[in-house]
């Protein structure tokens, strides 16, 4: 079984280069448009080329994870197209390897890709994108506002760079908009505290926290007490939802704490479940994508019409991704458990080029 493992080894080798070649273009490509759009986002606001490069540069691994399926899908139809035209497909398959023995390689090679990038790459790729995220709010957004949520319940800042205050609550109700057992802390100019307020509840309205049984002292030391308190803020129920970090930013390793944080504290995590569950499954979505570039170049190219398979594989690609984005959706809004739109078009994705590639290898 000598001559076996050498071919695997160079089937693998030939997958990963194509893989290799089209993702580092596409890569390219998305580094190039996303400086243009940051220099646009930023015109007018004097950020120095450095500092729009290096946004572009933090945000790459991040376009470069969700890149990887079309990258996968492609690559493979390069590797498969150049492996037949070169006769060496014809030649292993006069050996007697089936479509099944000559597909091992490059499905070990995708499987290891997903769990190399679900394992290694999210926890760098969401620090980087944390820095991103950071420097967008400074140069672009110019926002203030931060929400964090741990096991002892949730912090909030708001405020500008005139005044700030820092809000901490046990417990939270209604998505944010109703806080128990509250304290706030008051903020002035270079982060000097002015007065701290504390109170048994703090209800949103519309341009103010609403305190409840507030106990508020100033830098003097005088503590009053009031039935109710106005905390005037610009923060709204969307805004305070928007706050909580994107579920990009956030590793594989920390999101089922974050999940259960979240969650003790009265949020919906949902859309960090599906994003979990997408990780889980990366592995099973990029070997879907071999199974469907075998199953559209094998075939075709030793018929011609190169272009052909390209373009059915660029519509393909973009059919798993508009079904990823329709499950995702359904899953956000409780139509779907959040376990099934994020498994679905791995599972769908898989199930079809498997189909296909049954269909030509055994009729």
């Amino acid at each position: 079984m000598s001559w076996s493992w050498t071919l695997y080894r160079y089937l693998a080798r030939q997958f990963l280069l194509g893989v290799g070649m089209i993702y580092g273009a596409f890569l390219l490509l998305a580094f190039s448009i996303d400086v243009v759009n940051i220099i646009d986002r930023t015109s007018g606001r004097g950020v120095a080329s450095g500092v729009i490069v290096g946004m572009a540069l933090l945000q790459l691994p991040d376009l470069g994870q969700k890149l990887l399926p079309f990258a996968v899908l492609l690559g493979g139809v390069y590797c498969f197209v150049r492996l037949s035209r070169s006769q060496e497909l014809v030649a292993t398959r006069a050996a007697g390897v089936s479509a099944w023995d000559f597909l091992l390689p490059p499905l070990t090679v995708a499987v290891a890709l997903g769990l190399f990038v679900m394992l290694g790459v999210t926890p760098v790729s969401s620090r980087m994108l944390n820095q991103f995220s950071a420097l967008e709010a400074k140069y672009i957004k110019g926002q203030a506002s931060q929400l964090s949520v741990s096991a002892n319940g949730l912090w909030l800042r708001q405020g500008d760079e005139n005044a700030q205050s820092v809000i901490h609550a046990l417990t939270v109700a209604d998505q944010g908009v109703h806080l128990d057992d509250v304290i706030v802390f008051l903020y002035g100019q270079h982060d000097h505290i002015v007065g701290r307020i504390d109170a048994k509840s703090a209800q949103l309205t519309p341009g103010a926290w609403l305190l409840n049984n507030a106990w508020v002292s100033g830098v003097d030391g005088r503590v009053e007490h009031h039935d109710q308190y106005e905390s005037k803020t610009t923060l709204t129920p969307a805004q305070i939802q928007e706050s909580f970090a994107p579920p990009d930013t956030l590793s594989f390793w920390t999101l089922p704490h974050f999940i259960n944080a979240a969650e003790n504290a009265g949020f919906s995590a949902v859309r960090y479940r599906l994003y979990f569950y997408s990780l889980l499954t990366l592995p099973v979505l990029l070997a879907a994508m071999v199974f469907m570039a075998a199953s559209f170049s094998l075939k075709l190219a030793r018929a011609g019409g190169i272009g052909r398979v390209v373009l059915i594989s660029a519509l393909s690609g973009f059919g798993v991704y508009f079904f990823t984005d329709l499950t995702r959706a359904l899953g956000q809004s409780a139509i779907l458990p959040p376990w099934l739109a994020a498994t679905a078009p791995a599972a769908a994705a898989i199930l079809i080029g498997m189909t296909l590639v049954f269909h030509q290898e055994d009729g």
